[in-house]
């Protein structure tokens, strides 16, 4: 079964949605420049409505130790998903002691990782020139690009993905999970409950395929 991250929730809806249908993991955006922010207090009070359930991954751009403690004293995260580089991946797992992924723009074939960097690696497309966001600009990569890569460890596909596309992107990847956010909003920052449901029904029933 391929495993689904809904990423920057920040309402009921959403949450509830995602969890309904069945995500492995609910993201929660913790950069202020993101339509999809919230505050670590935010973030656990749309966690603790969940008794177990789905994984909770945090999300956080060149974050420094204490912007990291910060959230983890407030909300249980079971993974902390960055955008920074391998060296410092390897420096909060050891501090943190939670798994880390590390986020891997991908522009062509030289950008895709030949070794491990972190616990897992999530592909996306490199941002656009001169973008604010290092990531969640809904731009797709190019698939092909990943047909006939190996990867050297745990991996997810991230970027572009909505509804319509996410079981073409698995056919042609082979990613063992996919990463939503912009794809499944009415408008940025507004998840859709909707298209969270057809989301993971598309991803359910290509994995049945």
């Amino acid at each position: 079964m391929t495993q689904v991250k809904i990423c920057g929730l920040s309402d009921e809806a959403g949450c509830d949605a995602a969890v309904e249908h069945g995500a492995d993991w609910l993201g929660f955006v913790f950069f202020a420049k993101s339509p999809r922010a919230v505050d670590p207090a935010r973030a656990a009070a749309l966690s603790a409505r969940y008794a177990g359930g789905p994984g909770r991954v945090g999300l956080f751009v060149r974050a420094d130790d204490d912007a990291i403690r910060a959230c983890l004293d407030r909300v249980r995260l079971d993974a902390l998903q960055i955008y920074d580089t391998a060296e410092r991946a390897a420096v909060i797992r050891a501090r943190f002691g939670v798994p880390v992924w590390l986020a891997c723009g991908v522009g062509d074939a030289a950008d895709l990782p030949v070794a491990a960097l972190a616990d897992r690696m999530l592909l996306e497309s490199r941002p656009p020139a001169g973008g604010d966001r290092p990531g969640g600009n809904a731009t797709r990569l190019d698939w092909q690009l990943l047909a006939d890569w190996q990867a050297p460890g745990p991996w997810m596909l991230a970027g572009g993905l909505d509804p319509g596309n996410v079981s073409q992107a698995m056919r042609v990847t082979r990613a063992p999970a996919v990463d939503v956010s912009s794809g499944v909003e009415f408008e940025p920052g507004r998840k859709d409950p909707a298209r969270i449901a057809a989301f993971l029904g598309a991803v359910r029933a290509a994995d049945r395929a």
